[in-house]
């Protein structure tokens, strides 16, 4: 089992976009944060799948990463 971070923002014309940091190109997106994560599990799904299929090893330390936020000031 692997654990991937996902990164959800707000997309302009509404709903959500979600993004794999741990995997290069792997975006999706959903009208609403439940719809946005369910597709993005699908494209990590897919995305393994491919990596499986083609022989290539997951991206190094997906298990080890951590997520942070910094807050500065932008007056």
């Amino acid at each position: 089992m692997a654990r991937f971070f996902v990164y959800l923002e707000p997309a302009e014309e509404g709903g959500y976009i979600a993004s794999v940091p741990a995997l290069p190109g792997c975006v999706t997106q959903g009208e609403t944060r439940e719809e946005a994560l369910a597709m993005a599990q699908d494209a990590i799904e897919g995305y393994v799948a491919s990596l499986k299929k083609h022989g290539e090893p997951l991206p190094y330390g997906i298990d080890k990463a951590e997520v942070q936020t910094i807050t500065i000031e932008v007056a």
